[in-house]
């Protein structure tokens, strides 16, 4: 297996996002898979927050892609890595099954970790997006249990077909608002989220720009970190045992 370029001493855990693992991306699930084989095995802690997956069906999708993803997380979690993660807008119906299959830990989103000391906020991101009012509306339908039930008692194939349409107007929907940029965190919302759970430091995803942001709340120093996609690379976060964070791109070794 290819092998990615990485210096793991001293740190202490990762953090991956947005992978949208797909059959039509071979080359990223196989850098995902060889960032499963050598360096997420060499941390104490993994965290994956939210779509792993361009779209997920059910615990019982016997599709080749969520089957081979969930070995190689769950040899992750045999040699002794937690894995934790948090449930994205594509990947929602990641459930218990799954998880236990894949070794997962699935986290509350939001969530309070703590690193290198430093309590530190992580969600998958969607929630910060408070100019997306569309989108906000069919998070909290797909989010229902209810519906989520209704949906995973259809067969597969009708799964599928969901998934194909639901896939297509998310697309046309980001490309309607491309323009007006409201895809992004806003201000209040962040403030907001550190007002709300008294941290100083936040990890989010979902809004694929990945940065690290220095900002001040209430007169108080703040860090916000945004993971990035993999559509075209990877994007990792790693964290130092002396809270040092460097985020990165991601590639197969030549």
């Amino acid at each position: 297996m290819a092998r990615t370029h990485a210096n793991t001493e001293r740190v202490r855990a990762l953090f991956v996002s947005d992978l949208h693992l797909d059959p039509e991306r071979p080359h990223i699930t196989e850098l995902f898979l060889a960032f499963l084989h050598d360096e997420a095995r060499q941390v104490p802690d993994l965290y994956i927050a939210g779509d792993l997956f361009e779209t997920f069906i059910g615990d019982d999708d016997d599709a080749d892609l969520p089957c081979s993803v969930a070995d190689a997380l769950k040899a992750v979690a045999a040699a002794g890595t937690r894995i934790g993660f948090i449930r994205g807008n594509r990947d929602f119906l990641v459930g218990r099954d799954y998880a236990r299959a894949a070794g997962l830990d699935i986290l509350p989103d939001p969530c309070v970790i703590t690193l290198a000391g430093e309590p530190t906020l992580l969600l998958h991101g969607d929630l910060l997006c408070w100019d997306d009012t569309a989108y906000l509306a069919v998070r909290r339908q797909v989010r229902d249990p209810a519906w989520q039930q209704a949906l995973l008692s259809r067969a597969l194939v009708e799964r599928r077909a969901f998934a194909q349409a639901a896939r297509q107007s998310s697309a046309a929907h980001q490309q309607s608002m491309s323009s007006l940029d409201i895809g992004d965190a806003t201000a209040p919302a962040i403030d907001d989220m550190f007002r709300r759970y008294g941290v100083r430091r936040m990890i989010h995803g979902h809004t694929h720009r990945p940065a690290i942001h220095d900002l001040v709340v209430d007169g108080v120093p703040r860090q916000r970190i945004v993971l990035g996609d993999w559509y075209q690379q990877g994007s990792v976060l790693r964290v130092h045992d002396d809270g040092r964070c460097e985020l990165a791109g991601l590639r197969l070794a030549a």
